[in-house]
């Protein structure tokens, strides 16, 4: 059978009134419930990654430790591990429950992964792991290394001499630049970042200033990636950090639930069915929020459910998901125009790979417009002092859904009865490393955007 094409799709949608791709096509906020998710039980053994998977990844990132510690004394204090606070919002909660009408939830986490050392965003997860494992393979290769070693060797002569003679490239919308990038300078590689228009120029300038080539384009994500790509099959010794299909990636942005889990052990939260936790990521490709809740479906099973947050002008993944056709359907087809201020989710097209794990994982998808982007970034800077970009407040919306949904509607996700005694966690992605005058502009349009709200 011929696979399904895009447009009979759209043909199909528009004759029976789907009211999720009239609300996607007319850019209003939406949320929509998964209705392939499965109990995590019943499909565990059919995963193609494993708990073991997440734990080998988690035991690379410990031998890189030290490198680290060494290296990026931001992360001395953490003994070289690159991590995040977990944080409890007050005023916050309060403040985005009151813009929309809402009660504050019963508990209100942020995962500050918007101020990861290194890159100061969820791909220093991600991005970062899979150049130290292109790194620690070519050190093997080349009887550099044994794993008995202090891996502060990674900053050694020979070392640095193996590694510039091999290059890495990627396709970003900015973030994973910026880690890819950075941890690729300092280990001695040489690096191409392929940017799209939509990222930012101070994130251009500030891969430069670390001796990054950058690649400029006048088109979107998927465009920068395929540039890369290209670049990378052409140049001999030269590996792709591919976004959209690498495992690698994926496990990187895992090892995040391990983290999460001893996190929460140490506040005393409790995390079962009667006591669920509930996750809402912000979502561009897939690769990072994937990659983290494919960890916390390993780590807590049915006791996490799992939402993707993603801009009203770029709902990639809700489209690819709803329609079936994942990375077979992009939102330019359905007449959007992919342009959003949460540059990081800036993305037209979801992973495949990414997609098509999440159907059984995903409980749902929301939409966020930019005008509550903005709103919530100043919320955030007001309440709790915290600076993030407006991709990372994506996820503060997601517990108002939960809460004013229908019956039917929280039915189908299995949290009817325990929605009240739930942990609900935001996943700030990114937003530490954005220049102060640039965070004053998002600052500025979020006053704005509050102002018309309370003036509705």
């Amino acid at each position: 059978m011929a696979p399904q094409q895009p447009h009979d799709w759209i043909a199909r949608a528009t004759a029976q009134q789907d009211s999720v791709f009239n609300a996607l096509k007319q850019c209003r906020e939406q949320l929509w419930i998964n209705p392939k998710a499965t109990r995590f039980e019943s499909i565990k053994s059919q995963l193609p990654l494993t708990l073991a998977d997440i734990g080998e990844a988690s035991a690379r990132l410990e031998r890189f430790a030290p490198y680290f510690a060494k290296v990026f004394p931001e992360t001395s204090a953490r003994n070289g591990i690159i991590e995040s606070d977990l944080i409890q919002l007050h005023e916050g909660s309060t403040a985005v429950a009151r813009l929309f009408a809402a009660e504050a939830p019963h508990r209100l986490l942020m995962k500050c992964d918007s101020h990861l050392p290194i890159s100061g965003s969820i791909k220093a997860r991600g991005g970062i792991y899979e150049v130290l494992c292109f790194a620690e393979q070519l050190a093997h290769e080349h009887g550099l290394l044994n794993e008995s070693m202090d891996y502060t060797c990674f900053d050694t002569a020979p070392f640095k001499a193996l590694f510039a003679q091999h290059s890495i490239v990627v396709g970003s919308t900015g973030n994973l630049g910026l880690s890819i990038g950075i941890i690729s300078a300092k280990l001695g590689f040489k690096v191409s970042v392929h940017m799209s228009a939509d990222a930012r120029e101070w994130k251009k300038a500030l891969l430069r200033s670390k001796g990054v080539n950058v690649v400029e384009h006048t088109s979107d994500y998927s465009v920068a990636v395929a540039e890369g790509r290209e670049q990378a099959l052409a140049t001999p010794g030269c590996h792709f950090v591919d976004d959209e299909d690498s495992t690698t990636l994926f496990l990187g942005y895992s090892v995040a639930a391990l983290r999460l889990k001893q996190q929460l052990a140490e506040q005393q939260t409790p995390v079962d069915e009667q006591h669920p936790l509930i996750v809402y990521l912000p979502c561009g490709v897939g690769g990072g929020p994937g990659g983290v809740a494919f960890g916390l479906k390993q780590v807590f099973g049915d006791a996490v459910h799992c939402f993707f947050a993603e801009p009203t002008h770029s709902p990639c993944m809700l489209l690819g998901m709803h329609s079936g056709l994942h990375n077979g359907i992009s939102v330019q087809d359905i007449g959007l125009d992919n342009l959003t201020c949460a540059d990081g989710l800036a993305v037209g097209r979801p992973s495949a790979f990414v997609g098509a794990l999440m159907d059984p994982l995903l409980d749902g998808i929301y939409t966020v417009s930019d005008d509550h982007l903005h709103a919530l970034v100043t919320l955030m800077t007001d309440t709790e002092q915290l600076s993030i970009e407006p991709s990372a407040a994506a996820g503060l919306t997601g517990f108002v859904w939960l809460q004013q949904a229908g019956t039917d509607l929280l039915e189908q996700t299995g949290l009817t009865g325990t929605l009240k005694q739930a942990t609900q966690l935001v996943w700030a992605t990114g937003g530490n490393m954005v220049p102060e005058e640039e965070h004053a502009k998002y600052y500025a349009l979020g006053q704005q955007a509050l102002k018309a709200k309370h003036s509705e």
